[in-house]
């Protein structure tokens, strides 16, 4: 077999198609944005599974669902915000809502 070959058939377009919807209800947005806390290597976070292995994560996802086991968790990609959300995030909560009702929003205390 040769480097990043799969071993097995490949996984159906139906088994794809559950297994990365159950990744966006886990909180990811593909493949490649579940890779490490999932565990997925990098052949699989290109979306090339085996029948076997698609179905191994299906399992996963779904005993998660069930609570037959903890959930995948999302990680936080700091590095991925942009300026604009880091300011944001630093910016205290009163003068975040001064500046909303200055724009017409009605904001409110949880």
């Amino acid at each position: 077999m040769a480097f990043g070959q799969s071993a097995g058939p490949p996984a159906s377009h139906r088994q794809l198609q559950e297994l990365l919807e159950l990744l966006q209800d886990a909180g990811y947005a593909d493949f490649r944005d579940a890779r490490g806390p999932m565990g997925l290597t990098q052949r699989q976070a290109a979306g090339k599974f085996t029948r076997d292995e698609a179905q191994a994560f299906i399992d996963r996802l779904l005993d998660s669902v069930h609570g037959d086991g903890p959930p995948p968790a999302p990680v936080a990609h700091p590095a991925r915000q942009s300026a604009a959300e880091r300011a944001l995030r630093d910016l205290p909560a009163e003068a975040l809502a001064a500046e909303l009702q200055r724009r017409g929003w009605i904001v409110m205390e949880p």
